[in-house]
C-alpha cells in the first residue's frame, strides 16, 4: 500500500460535460503548449502546430465520434449484476469524455496531444539543437553536457507561465548540431530551496551506464548519421494470439546480457518456426536494476542501452514483420523507479512533479513512485510514450503491467478480490487512473485499427475488456492469471489421481462473457526464483540426469514429458482466446531465474535461456519442442482461439477423462495416471468421420505410440453426453487426441 493507510473516498459526483460559460474557458483550458505560441512568445520552435481554432465541427462537439457518444452504460447489458452501478459507470465515462473534450479544445485532439516527443525533449532543428522540457518546481534551468564543457551559464532555458523550460543550442559555424552524436548531458535545476541539481532529461531516448565507474545511468544525445529504415509494412495482429513472451537479456544459453541483434538473428526464426505469430518483449524501456525484470523503469523513452543501440531494436522489430510477427511491448506505466538522479523521482526538486505528493504518490511494496494520472502534463507524458513506442518503433500492441496497481487505491495490496461487484466500483477504485487507461485504450484503437492492449489485472474488474464506447476500460484482451496458480498448486499439492476434472474445466472456462483472454500454463512469473517451471515441478532433479535419450525413459520423466503436453494443450484449447507461453517454457526448460544480484554473487548462471538444450539431439527436450511446435500450427489451421462453438462434453472425476469441442476439432484427455480405455464413448456434435490432428502420445514426442492415427472414427447417430452423435475412442492413460471431422 502506498504510504498511510487511506480512507475510502467515494469517487466525486461527474455532471455530463456542459459548454464552458463564456470568460472562463480560456483559463480552463489553457495548457503549457499553449502557453508557449501565446503572442510575443521567444519560445515557438520545432513541430509544435498550437491550439486549434475550438471549431464545432470537430469530432468530438458534434457528437459524431462513436466512441464517446453515449453515456457509459450500454456494458449493462449484457450484465443485469452490474445495474446497481449504473451511476458509477455514467460518471466514470462523463469523466472520461471531459478529459476527451479538454484535449480536443486545448490541444486540438488527441492526435496532437499524444504526440508530446515531438516537442519536448532534444530535437534538431535549423537553428540548432532545441531541448524542451516540463519541471514547473525549478527556479533555474540550464543544460549542460560534454558540447559545453557542463558549463551552467552557457545554455540557460526560459521558463513559461506553465513551467516548461526551453533552450536552443545554436548550431556550428560549419552547420553542423551544437552537441555532437554521442555525447553525455543533463539538466541542471536550481530548486525552490536554492539547491542546484542534476537530471537526466525526462524525454531521454537513449541513456547508458557504465557499473565500472557507477550504477548511475548518463543521457546520451542520439543523432547517428544514418538512421534505422524500416524495410517492412506494420503487422496487424492476428484474431488468434499466439504470443512468446520473452526478455532480450536472457536469450541465449551464455552467461551475459543478449543483445537485440542475436535476438533478432536467433530468436525471431525460432519463434517462428515454433508458429507464434507475435512476441512480447519484457524489460525493454530503461530501467536502471537489471534484476528488476523491468519493472523498476528509469528512462521512459529510451530503448534498454544494456541490448543495443535504439536502431537495432527498429531493425528488430522490422524483421519480426517481415516474418509476419507482431511484436507487443511491456509497458510499465503503473509506477516509476524510485531514483532521484537518472529517474523521475523528484524531477524538479518537488515531491511531487510527475507523481502523488506524500503517501498516495508511493507503492511500499515496490518502493517506487505512483503517477498523477489527473494531471494534463503526466497525461500528456504517458500518452505520448505509448504514441513514441508505435511511432518511432513499430510495436503493434502493448501489454500493460500493473493494472490492478493502478485501478485501485489500495493496489491490490493484502487485498483478497472475493468476485463481489462492490468491490470494484466503489471508493475503493481509483478512477483517475482508470480514466487514464481509457484514454490509452482510446487512443490506440482509435488512431491504429487493430493494435492490441493487454491488460495484467487479478482482480476480474468486470468490463475491464469491453470498449470504451460501451463504458468499458478498452482493453482487447485480459490476463487469466489464475490458470498458472491452478496448475502450481495441483502440481504441489494434489496427487495424480486426485486431480478434479470439474475444477479444470471450471478453471479454463471462468471467463466474463464478451471480454477476452490470453491464457498460459506458465509466464515469467513462475519461472522466477522462488517458485519453479512447470517441468521443474514435473521432474525435478531427474531433469539434471535423466533427460538424455541415452539414459533409460524413467518414470519420473515418463510422467513429467507426458503431463507437461497434456497441460499446455488443454490450456490452449480451453483456456481462453489467446495463447501465451514464456521463452524456454515451450521444450521444458530447467531450474529457475534469477537475475545477477548481491544475493547471488551477481552470478548470470541462472539469467539465460538454454536453447543448446534443444538443438542438443541427445536430450529428450526436442520433444517437448517439437509438440509445442505441432500444437501452435495446428492453431494456425484451425482458428479454434477465435472459434465460438466451445462446449464441454464431459467432466468425468472417476476416469479421470475431460472432453470438450472446439473450432470444429473434439478434444479428449485421459489424466488417469494407470487407467487405459478401450471404446470409451464421447458424444459429438457432427455425424461423419474423424481422425487424429494431433496425438501426445505419438513417438515424435517421445510417447508410446499406443494410439494409431491411421484409424479413422465413425459416429454413431444417438444422443450421448448432450450431444446428438457419439464416437467410440481408445484412451491411453495420460495422452490427450484431438479429432478432426471430415
Amino acid at each position: 500500500m502506498a504510504g498511510n493507510k487511506k480512507k475510502n473516498i467515494k469517487p466525486k459526483s461527474l455532471d455530463k460535460p456542459t459548454e464552458s460559460p463564456p470568460g472562463e474557458e480560456a483559463s480552463y483550458f489553457m495548457t503549457s503548449d499553449m502557453a508557449n505560441n501565446a503572442p510575443g512568445s521567444p519560445m515557438l520552435q520545432g513541430n509544435f502546430e498550437g491550439p486549434p481554432t475550438k471549431d464545432p465541427s470537430s469530432s468530438y462537439l458534434s457528437g459524431s465520434d462513436p466512441e464517446i457518444s453515449g453515456d457509459g452504460t450500454e456494458v449493462i447489458k449484457s450484465d443485469g449484476y452490474l445495474e446497481p452501478h449504473r451511476e458509477y459507470f455514467g460518471q466514470r465515462f462523463a469523466h472520461f469524455k471531459r478529459w476527451v473534450r479538454d484535449i480536443e479544445l486545448s490541444e486540438g485532439g488527441i492526435d496532437k496531444f499524444s504526440r508530446g516527443y515531438e516537442s519536448y525533449g532534444l530535437h534538431v532543428t535549423a537553428e540548432g539543437v532545441r531541448y524542451r522540457e516540463w519541471a514547473p518546481g525549478a527556479k533555474e534551468a540550464s543544460l549542460v553536457g560534454d558540447f559545453n564543457s557542463w558549463d551552467v551559464a552557457a545554455n540557460p532555458m526560459t521558463r513559461n507561465a506553465f513551467g516548461v523550460w526551453e533552450t536552443v543550442v545554436a548550431n556550428t559555424a560549419d552547420g553542423q548540431p551544437g552537441i555532437p552524436h554521442g555525447s553525455h548531458i543533463k539538466v541542471t535545476f536550481v530548486t525552490g530551496s536554492g539547491e542546484r541539481v542534476y537530471r537526466l532529461p525526462a524525454w531521454s531516448r537513449y541513456v547508458t551506464q557504465d557499473l565500472t565507474k557507477s550504477p548511475i545511468y548518463e543521457a546520451v544525445f542520439y543523432n547517428p548519421p544514418q538512421r534505422y529504415t524500416f524495410k517492412n509494412k506494420r503487422v496487424v495482429p492476428e484474431a488468434d494470439l499466439c504470443i512468446y513472451e520473452a526478455h532480450i537479456g536472457i536469450s541465449s544459453p551464455e552467461g551475459r546480457v543478449a543483445t537485440f541483434k542475436e535476438f533478432t538473428q536467433n530468436m525471431l526464426p525460432m519463434i517462428k518456426d515454433l508458429g507464434y505469430n507475435a512476441v512480447q518483449l519484457m524489460a525493454v524501456m530503461e530501467h536502471a536494476y537489471y534484476a528488476s525484470f523491468g519493472y523498476q523503469v528509469t528512462s521512459f523513452f529510451a530503448p534498454s542501452s544494456r541490448y543495443g543501440e535504439p536502431d537495432d531494436l527498429r531493425e528488430l522489430i522490422d524483421t519480426a514483420h517481415g516474418l509476419g510477427i507482431a511484436v507487443f511491448l511491456d509497458v510499465v506505466h503503473s509506477h516509476a523507479c524510485n531514483n532521484v538522479e537518472d529517474g523521475l523521482n523528484q524531477f524538479d526538486g518537488t515531491d511531487h512533479c510527475y507523481f502523488h505528493e506524500g503517501g498516495r504518490g508511493r507503492h511500499e511494496l515496490w518502493n517506487s513512485r505512483l503517477f498523477n494520472y489527473g494531471h494534463h502534463e503526466v497525461t500528456r507524458f504517458l500518452l505520448s510514450n505509448l504514441r513514441y513506442w508505435i511511432e518511432e518503433f513499430g510495436f503493434d500492441g502493448f501489454r500493460f503491467d500493473g493494472v490492478t496497481s493502478m485501478m485501485y487505491k489500495h493496489h491490490g495490496i493484502a487485498y483478497g478480490f472475493s468476485g463481489h461487484y462492490d468491490e470494484y466500483f466503489t471508493g475503493n477504485t481509483d478512477e483517475e487512473a482508470v480514466v487514464y487507461l481509457m484514454l490509452a485504450n482510446y487512443m490506440c484503437h482509435k488512431l491504429y485499427p487493430g493494435f492490441v492492449t493487454i491488460a495484467e489485472d487479478v482482480s476480474g474488474m468486470p468490463a475491464l475488456c469491453r470498449s470504451v464506447s460501451e463504458g468499458g476500460v478498452g482493453f482487447d484482451y485480459r490476463l487469466t492469471m489464475s490458470v498458472p496458480d491452478m496448475w502450481i498448486k495441483m502440481l504441489k499439492e494434489t496427487r495424480d489421481e486426485d486431480w478434479d476434472m470439474v475444477q479444470i474445466a471450471h478453471q479454463l472456462t471462468n471467463r466474463r462473457y464478451q471480454e477476452r483472454a490470453i491464457t498460459y500454463c506458465e509466464s515469467h512469473d513462475q519461472a522466477l526464483v522462488g517458485d519453479k517451471t512447470l517441468a521443474f515441478w514435473l521432474m525435478d532433479k531427474e531433469m539434471y540426469t535423466n533427460m538424455s535419450d541415452m539414459t533409460p525413459l524413467t518414470p519420473i520423466v515418463d510422467r513429467g514429458l507426458a503431463l507437461h503436453k497434456m497441460i499446455r494443450l488443454v490450456t490452449c484449447g480451453l483456456g481462453g482466446e489467446g495463447y501465451l507461453t514464456f521463452e524456454g517454457n515451450e521444450f521444458g526448460h530447467p531450474e529457475w531465474l534469477d537475475f545477477p544480484r548481491e544475493g547471488n554473487g551477481s552470478s548470470f548462471h541462472y539469467a539465460r535461456r538454454q536453447f543448446n538444450l534443444v538443438h542438443d539431439e541427445n536430450l529428450r527436450y526436442k520433444y517437448l519442442y517439437r509438440f509445442d511446435r505441432a500444437m501452435v500450427h495446428l492453431e494456425r489451421r484451425h482458428h479454434w482461439l477465435s472459434a465460438h462453438d466451445q462446449w464441454v462434453t464431459l467432466k468425468h472425476n472417476d476416469d479421470k477423462v475431460l472432453a470438450f469441442e472446439r473450432g470444429g476439432l473434439v478434444w479428449i484427455f485421459n489424466f488417469h495416471p494407470t487407467n487405459s480405455y478401450a471404446d470409451y464413448r464421447v458424444g459429438v456434435a457432427w455425424a461423419g468421420k474423424y481422425n487424429v490432428a494431433l496425438c501426445t502420445d505419438d513417438a515424435e514426442f517421445l510417447g508410446h505410440s499406443r494410439i494409431d492415427a491411421s484409424v479413422d472414427h465413425f459416429s454413431t447417430p444417438m444422443e450421448w453426453n448432450a450431444r446428438p452423435n457419439y464416437i467410440q475412442v481408445y484412451l491411453p492413460a495420460r495422452t490427450a487426441v484431438v479429432l478432426k471431422h471430415d
